[in-house]
């Protein structure tokens, strides 16, 4: 492939794997996915007619199911054996996904962030908008929820039938739904429609239905209409981006990289048939070595045929680990996925071990590379600015995310991989810096300085609590979403391949 093509490529990764910038949810750069005020014209008359942003605060606190008691909260005592001490993180935890949830349509929030040290609505930013992730964690989140027996079934049922009730609502386009609403009005605040967001609403949808039959016929109405080929670039085998409704276009960009978050989409659209299981072999697992930027050279690019699929492998090596890149080496993208789909059963040779390589590479970088006491590096919010920025492990990276801050969703991640070395991480966190509240662990903190993003965002709360649901009650939502007849058939395709150098 032509290096303008690849370079085409990977820029589109960096766009559609970048989060919000700034504390109102505004993206970066080309602004495809901005859930900005402009288009709600609903809640912009009503928040005037209350006199304005800072005086509709408390009134958006007054539609939340809950609010904390306190900013800084004792987290769970140090000497509790190990599994009582996460099934406190995960109650804390659950407590504020389901308190940072629109009573009237059952849709989280994206962020509340704490300003000033307190926690009054006056000097609070809340969030009351939405991305269809958002709604699929809250699937996700409820499931565990209930798995670990955090609230039972009549409870879980009486949630998600809001949920669905609001989504049965909201304006969609071919079956699938624009990237941001607001929760209070449910007015769309996107013109895009994006592939792996889209992705991460149905993989909730997939798990609901599995977990709570009640529902199936309800979640699979929302998920049918929904064709993944509406995606597919035939040209190049990738998915796209996504799609941009007023133009009615696809976006430019493709997901290229194969080592990451949006390789559980990719998988979905196979398994619903839209596309071709050769799909999953064209991404890329290492760029050509004449892509001179990439933070390592790319090593063993050999060309593999087996099974009638063909593709190229290849591998980066650090420290005597040998690895498949992702684009910024951050952990959400190693393990994200594997919330859902149990990598290490499925890909043992493959995204299993990488997965497990790449964690480790996280814990030594950071405490032998930056000298930090604790690790875990992902795309999170800034504790010197508030800004949503990304980090990871540049090694780990074809073009690497810059370092500094830690987050305990990445440290909540890794028990997926490393169970005990997770757990004892999570305790330096707690023990270390005042980064426990009311709900859990804050956002993000810098172990340099031990500033604190005092931010709650609903993705990264929800990923520690669908981590921990794994963890606590035996693969519990990985077993879910394996059930699901369209994925069991798929299953055997991560078997086909062994990393290179692994």
């Amino acid at each position: 492939m032509k290096k303008t093509v690849w370079i085409g490529l990977v820029l589109g990764l960096w766009a559609a794997m970048a989060g919000p910038v700034n504390a109102d949810g505004t993206a970066p750069v080309n602004l495809e996915i901005h859930p900005g005020a402009e288009l709600a014209p609903q809640k912009q008359a009503w928040e005037q007619s209350v006199g304005g942003e800072m005086a509709a605060r408390p009134l958006l606190k007054a539609r939340l199911a809950g609010w904390p008691r306190v900013l800084r909260a004792e987290p769970p005592a140090p000497d509790t054996d190990t599994r009582t001490f996460l099934l406190k993180i995960a109650a804390d935890t659950w407590r504020g996904l389901d308190a940072f949830t629109d009573l009237a349509h059952g849709l989280p929030l994206d962020r509340v962030e704490f300003e000033n040290g307190g926690i009054a609505p006056e000097t609070t930013r809340i969030g009351d908008y939405t991305s269809v992730t958002n709604i699929g964690f809250h699937f996700l989140a409820v499931a565990s929820a209930h798995e670990l027996k955090l609230i039972d079934r009549e409870q879980a049922l009486t949630r998600l039938k809001a949920t669905l009730a609001s989504l049965e609502r909201m304006e969609s386009h071919r079956g699938f739904f624009f990237n941001y609403y607001n929760t209070t009005t449910l007015e769309r605040t996107s013109d895009f429609i994006s592939f792996v967001d889209s992705s991460w609403l149905t993989a909730g949808l997939m798990v609901a239905r599995q977990a709570f039959p009640e529902l199936a016929e309800r979640c699979s109405r929302l998920i049918g209409p929904g064709d993944y080929g509406f995606f597919y670039d035939e040209k190049y085998r990738l998915m796209s981006h996504g799609y941009h409704v007023p133009l009615r276009t696809r976006s430019d960009y493709h997901y290229g990289v194969f080592y990451a978050e949006s390789r559980l989409g990719s998988l979905i659209a196979i398994a619903q048939g839209a596309v071709p299981e050769a799909h999953w072999f064209a991404m890329s697992r290492t760029f050509p070595p004449e892509i001179h930027w990439q933070t390592r050279p790319p090593l063993g690019r050999t060309e593999y045929n087996v099974n009638g699929f063909r593709w190229t492998g290849g591998h980066y090596h650090w420290r005597g680990q040998d690895y498949v890149p992702s684009w910024g080496g951050s952990l959400f993208e190693a393990l994200m996925p594997r919330l859902v789909l149990d990598e290490s059963q499925y890909a043992p040779a493959s995204l299993g071990r990488n997965g497990d390589i790449h964690t480790a590479i996280h814990r030594q970088y950071a405490q032998e590379e930056l000298g930090f006491p604790v690790w875990g590096m992902s795309p999170s919010s800034n504790p010197a600015n508030g800004r949503y920025e990304e980090y990871g492990v540049k090694p780990l990276g074809i073009a690497g995310y810059k370092s500094g801050v830690v987050t305990p969703h990445a440290a909540a991640l890794a028990l997926l991989a490393e169970p005990e070395a997770a757990a004892a991480n999570l305790r330096k966190l707690a023990a270390l810096y005042p980064i426990y509240g009311d709900f859990g662990f804050y956002d993000a903190v810098d172990p340099q300085g031990g500033a604190v993003a005092y931010h709650y965002l609903c993705l990264n709360q929800a990923m520690i609590l669908v981590a921990l649901a794994d963890t606590l009650a035996d693969h519990a939502i990985q077993k879910l979403f394996a059930a699901d007849a369209g994925v069991k058939k798929v299953l055997p395709l991560l078997g086909i391949e062994r990393f290179a150098g692994q």
